[in-house]
């Protein structure tokens, strides 16, 4: 059987070795760009990449810009590295489609353990049904979603967070919960986080699916099965 490939970008050679050997041990097949022209020519050249690490801060294209046009074409899930914790890097990135962020330094293992987490969600081979609420239907298998008739082109994230208020349609939930559940215990970012997320969402679904995705004032979010 083939190994899964990831594409790992950064310009420091110590950072490429210290993941790849980490993603080598955990049975991955690894590529390697050391700016963002050489990972977007790496990306198009293979199609079989199954998920990217990549830097913000590279030389001649830098992160943003290599996502932002991944994300003209394709779904691959990415995974930010960044050296900054500024909000607005990590609002930029959200903005364009990027899937998880992880502040320098980490630990290679939960990077390691990040990856397996998501390529397990976007690869699952179990037959499930589609989740319906109201005018939304989310097939995890096929990882698409119908809104109003209509398909609704969904990042990972979004995705997951569709899916975890319809798992939960009818149940108020916090900002902390949502956190923990679909960003991971170990995710130390912002809950504003989710205030973006939603609000991309319900952009995204529009019209009454949109509205389904109903705001608790001082709390979180609650989805419904009407507007």
């Amino acid at each position: 059987m083939d190994k899964i490939k990831v594409l790992v970008v950064d310009d420091e050679s110590r950072m490429r070795k210290l993941i790849k050997d980490f993603l080598l041990k955990a049975g991955y097949g690894v590529l390697e760009a050391a700016d963002g022209e050489e990972a977007l020519e790496c990306f198009y050249a293979d199609k079989e990449i199954a998920l990217i690490v990549l830097d913000i801060m590279m030389p001649k294209l830098n992160g943003f810009e290599v996502l932002k046009e991944i994300r003209e074409t394709s779904k691959v899930p990415v995974i930010m590295l960044t050296a900054k914790s500024d909000e607005r890097d990590e609002l930029t990135g959200f903005d364009l489609g990027v899937d998880e962020y992880i502040s320098k330094p980490f630990s290679p293992k939960i990077l390691v353990a990040r990856i397996e987490a998501i390529l397990r969600r976007t690869k699952g081979d179990e037959k499930e049904e589609a989740l319906v609420c109201g005018l939304i239907s989310l097939d995890k298998q096929a990882h698409r979603v119908i809104a109003e008739g209509r398909e609704v082109e969904l990042s990972f994230k979004e995705f997951e967070l569709l899916q975890y208020f319809i798992e939960n349609k009818g149940v108020a939930l916090s900002r902390e919960k949502i956190l923990n559940s679909v960003w991971n215990y170990d995710y130390f970012g912002d809950a504003r986080t989710i205030d973006t997320h939603v609000k991309k969402l319900r952009s995204k679904l529009s019209g009454k699916a949109g509205d389904q995705i109903k705001t608790i004032w001082g709390m979180g979010y609650k989805m419904e099965d009407e507007a």
